[in-house]
């Protein structure tokens, strides 16, 4: 459709049809309704975060194997799991996963490694608990956050503290170098 300009006389013609006109008072009103919300892409959020978890690799508790007690990153020496054992180097940083439910807990020790490594902290622990708030008195944590820190590839090592520091509801964890990380 074509946008023309009125004539002169159409103009003229208009404010001779509308001279003396009053213009209807604002009301007196308070409009209540809120303004509808924008454009938001839902499905594409939805794709976004299917790609995300498939990324990371989607898993369920039946794929770890057993109840791994200890973690030793391929081609380091086995005096490196020994010395974590041992208490060689000390702990930098902890995070407590007790209250969150397995999302929650995978989105915290994503950014607890993320903040531990651009501090350059090495040694570090997590506590995941022993399960016996949840259903069956399994520690379902505890196995998701090994099969997490398995797959991310700044972890070295990690195994279940002594019982002087949680025992089997607490792992220390050595992690690379912050300088060496996430290249």
């Amino acid at each position: 459709m074509e946008s023309r300009k009125p004539a002169p006389e159409e103009i003229a013609d208009f404010h001779a049809a509308v001279e003396g006109v009053i213009p209807l008072r604002a009301p007196d009103r308070v409009i209540t309704e809120r303004p509808k919300p924008g454009f938001r892409p839902r499905q594409r959020e939805l794709d976004d975060a299917a790609v995300v978890e498939s990324l990371r690799g989607p898993f369920e508790i039946d794929d770890i194997s057993g109840d791994m007690d200890a973690f030793l990153r391929v081609g380091l020496r086995r005096s490196v799991l020994r010395d974590l054992r041992r208490g060689r180097w000390t702990i930098q940083n902890h995070i407590d996963l007790h209250g969150l439910n397995r999302h929650e807990a995978h989105e915290a020790v994503g950014l607890f490694i993320a903040e531990s490594l651009g501090a350059d902290k090495r040694c570090v622990r997590i506590v995941h608990g022993r399960g016996h708030g949840s259903p069956g008195r399994q520690g379902v944590l505890r196995q998701f956050v090994k099969a997490w820190l398995i797959r991310h590839k700044d972890v070295l090592a990690f195994c279940h503290a002594p019982s002087f520091d949680g025992g089997e509801g607490v792992l220390w964890i050595l992690l690379r170098s912050g300088k060496k990380a996430a290249r």
